[in-house]
């Protein structure tokens, strides 16, 4: 009997093993991708800031091939040259048109958010993605590198001005104003009041022509109101809506620097109770070990800054010291939670 099972089995494999010798596999279609003809490879293109949102840049792409036919789109994508589009952006908007529109004013965000710096030419690849409304994998042209020049997209928020005895009630200093950063007639920013009569008010203009006080003290702005004051010295945040002429003032924080590059350890702040205010800037001249530190208010970790290379964000890594010394330490704030510092060896 097992004999005969054997026999059986063999005679089973016969047939699928010549199956196997007869097999072809399926073929292979070929698919190209989408190249861009225009601009040409290597060519220049310098943004321009004037009519950015409006104006326009054409991509010419030619047709791609997936082997098939189908709803074939496009998308214009970008990175640095020589990342190999690790990290791309896709510009402009996806269409089934051989002419893809990129705005110039998304463009240059998207190469400023790159890193590369405004008005110096650099190197930038772009490539095509092309997809097809098929469950097949979309399909990247060759990349081109041209050589592009974006603009200075700095912006320039209405500002309010904050004139007060901290900084010599001078309505004219640019630096001590509030910001309205979705010009919506809407103003904050940090105010350093550190010293003297912690009084302060809040100008439309770098003059005294239309000014605001607060009459009662009851968070309403007053027109050539009593001067507004605080207890405590510190840095507070202040907010004014002008449309309601209203506004609302933060808790003071007490800055200074920690570590175990500082005086007082990672246990207790040096605090940095000197203003500057020219620069708008909290300062320190202290002593300091080699070894780490970062700034911290009210000597507790809930609000603390750390960093590189005078960038600073919240939480951010120890900024280290390289050699013992005598440093000058400043701390500014700026628009759309910007925080910087310099950290100077005397």
């Amino acid at each position: 009997m097992k004999a005969i099972r054997q026999i059986g089995w063999v005679a089973t494999l016969i047939p699928i093993l010549l199956a196997c010798d007869n097999y072809e596999m399926p073929p292979i279609i070929p698919q190209t991708g989408a190249a861009l003809s225009s601009p040409a490879p290597g060519s220049s293109i310098v943004l321009e800031k004037d009519g950015a949102d409006e104006a326009d840049i054409e991509f010419t792409v030619t047709a791609a091939d997936f082997g098939t036919t189908g709803t074939v789109k496009y998308q214009l994508q970008m990175d640095l040259a020589g990342a190999n589009f690790a990290a791309p952006v896709d510009l402009g908007a996806e269409s089934e048109s051989n002419i893809l529109a990129v705005n110039v004013a998304e463009l240059n965000e998207a190469l400023l958010a790159k890193g590369l710096p405004f008005e110096v030419a650099s190197n930038v690849d772009f490539r095509v993605k092309a997809s097809i409304n098929l469950p097949l994998a979309p399909i990247f042209g060759d990349p081109i590198t041209l050589l592009v020049t974006p603009y200075d997209a700095t912006v320039a928020f209405p500002v309010m001005y904050v004139p007060g005895d901290y900084q010599g009630w001078d309505p004219a200093n640019t630096m001590t104003v509030l910001y309205s950063e979705n010009f919506d007639n809407k103003f904050k920013g940090f105010v350093h009041i550190i010293g003297g009569s912690r009084e302060f008010k809040v100008n439309e203009g770098p003059n005294w022509d239309v000014n605001y006080g607060d009459t009662g003290a009851d968070l309403t702005l007053d027109r050539d109101g009593d001067n507004i004051k605080v207890k405590d010295d510190g840095t507070y945040e202040l907010n004014v809506d002008l449309g309601t002429k209203t506004y609302t003032i933060s808790a003071p924080k007490r800055w200074g620097i920690v570590g175990d590059a500082t005086a007082g350890g990672w246990d207790a702040d040096t605090p940095m109770d000197a203003f500057d205010k020219v620069t708008n800037s909290l300062k320190i001249t202290t002593d300091l070990k080699a070894g780490e530190m970062k700034f911290r208010a009210n000597n507790n970790w809930d609000f603390n800054f750390g960093g590189s290379n005078g960038e600073l964000t919240a939480g951010g890594a120890n900024i280290p010291v390289a050699e013992a010394g005598n440093y000058t330490i400043t701390l500014y704030f700026g628009a759309e939670g910007v925080a910087t510092y310099t950290l100077t060896k005397n």
